[in-house]
């Protein structure tokens, strides 16, 4: 270990509000961006936290003002939040249409629930393109827009349910998938998924449950859809599914064997995400 570096934090966005739209920017949406402030101690600035910046950059200081903070970016300290905090001062300080490309390994201070107000809602947007990385009024020449595009090739169509908190459907080459963050601790989600995996209840309409990702300290369930579905067609059956897996997650009795069977099942089938 690396002299005075921080500890290792399993769930380093916990505290802050939003924290499984966070991770789920942080691992699973591909374009998005959602809105948080600094602290009056920090200059109450207006951030735009948003899942990757060009070429990898951790900050970008735009020309018109606006911080933007990228989540999806190589690991540092062990404390995600830490790493994301130190890009955010660097950005604050440097001069605007500056970029903040590595930060090397953070020492130990303050972190995102240190420097932002948590008063301010984590509000995401998914984004269809990156043009959002620029600000309105920047001229677009040929190798900006070329650069946008090569970007806005590799987006996988996503789209933010409103059925429940932190869900979000995607197309993937001709399949569709429902992830869906969850804000509970990990073997919470993990117990409730059991008792309607062997009540052979885990999925919903025609959706499969097809196993889960872990990252942060938090879990990410995915369901396959039926081939062809649409955001707006699962909206109703998902919103129906909601009470059954709150009920799940809310029981505290211990599993029964067929539980227990299908819980192990469902560790085989992780994966999990750094």
């Amino acid at each position: 270990m690396v002299k005075n570096s921080p500890a290792f934090v399993l769930r380093p966005f916990e505290g802050l509000p939003g924290e499984p739209d966070w991770v789920a920017l942080k691992e699973v949406v591909p374009a998005a961006a959602a809105t948080a402030r600094t602290t009056a101690e920090h200059g109450a600035k207006e951030v735009l936290v948003t899942t990757v910046l060009p070429t990898g950059w951790r900050a970008l200081h735009r020309a018109d003002g606006v911080i933007l903070l990228a989540l999806q970016v190589p690991g540092g300290s062990g404390d995600a939040s830490r790493d994301l905090a130190t890009a955010l001062l660097e950005a604050l300080e440097v001069e605007p249409g500056t970029a903040i490309e590595s930060i090397g390994l953070p020492t130990p201070g303050p972190r995102l629930q240190d420097v932002l107000d948590l008063t301010v809602p984590f509000e995401v947007t998914v984004q269809e393109s990156f043009a959002y990385w620029l600000a309105p009024d920047t001229e677009r020449t040929a190798d900006l827009t070329a650069a946008i595009e090569d970007a806005d090739a590799g987006i996988i169509e996503t789209v933010k349910l409103a059925a429940a908190d932190s869900a979000y459907w995607c197309r993937m080459g001709d399949r569709e998938f429902l992830r869906w963050s969850q804000p509970h601790e990990e073997q919470v989600v993990l117990d409730g998924l059991a008792r309607l995996h062997a009540a052979r209840e885990s999925g919903f309409d025609d959706a499969k449950f097809v196993g889960y990702f872990r990252s942060s300290g938090l879990v990410v369930p995915v369901w396959e859809l039926t081939r062809g579905a649409e955001a707006a067609e699962i909206e109703a059956p998902l919103a129906a599914f909601v009470p059954k897996f709150a009920a799940a997650l809310a029981d505290t009795t211990p599993l029964d064997a067929n539980a227990r069977r299908a819980r192990a099942g469902l560790v085989a089938r992780q994966v999990t995400l750094r």
